[in-house]
């Protein structure tokens, strides 16, 4: 299990590796390109439950901690769709990963 830790002071937020290394490509590639945007995902009712929310911009202090050493594959499916829903006015929203993707 990885987190991403968000501000200064950060608040870690927890994410397993697979989820957390699309989220890193996807999250830094916008940044990489100075756009702004929403990030949104749900809290599964084991850790509480719940929506949340949070504004990324180029100023943002993020750190992406892993708990494996390897990295994962990457499911182009997936991160394209993460990616697609980037750029809408909703900005990105974690989807559960779909099945039968592509590895990369």
């Amino acid at each position: 299990m990885g987190s991403l830790t968000y501000g200064s002071p950060g608040i870690d937020i927890p994410f397993d590796d697979r989820t957390l290394a699309h989220l890193q490509i996807v999250i830094t590639a916008k940044l990489r390109r100075d756009e702004s945007f929403v990030f949104t995902w749900v809290t599964p009712p084991e850790a509480g439950s719940g929506r949340n929310a949070i504004w990324l911009d180029p100023s943002s202090a993020l750190f992406f901690r892993y708990g494996g050493s390897r990295p994962p594959a990457i499911n182009r499916e997936w991160m394209n769709q993460l990616a697609s829903s980037s750029n809408t006015p909703g900005g990105l929203v974690l989807t559960p990963e779909p099945t039968g993707g592509t590895d990369a």
